[in-house]
């Protein structure tokens, strides 16, 4: 698989398990820069940016996570 490929796949997977806890980052991405770019390294994704009230549900969804 290429690391294109892979970063597209990653990307979607974090999409639906954010959603699955009601959770949407609607600037959530590939960043182009490094998707374009001939690096050694896989692609970055780029979480973008988002209110306070997805930044808490986010919190509470992680924290859970790690049970706390």
């Amino acid at each position: 698989m290429h690391h294109h490929d892979d970063t597209e796949t990653c990307v979607e997977q974090l999409r639906t398990a954010l959603k699955a806890n009601g959770i949407t980052l609607p600037s959530l991405t590939v960043d182009l820069p490094t998707f374009a770019g001939a690096y050694a390294e896989a692609p970055l994704i780029s979480l973008g940016n988002c209110n306070t009230s997805t930044a808490r549900a986010l919190t509470a969804a992680l924290r859970k996570a790690a049970g706390r």
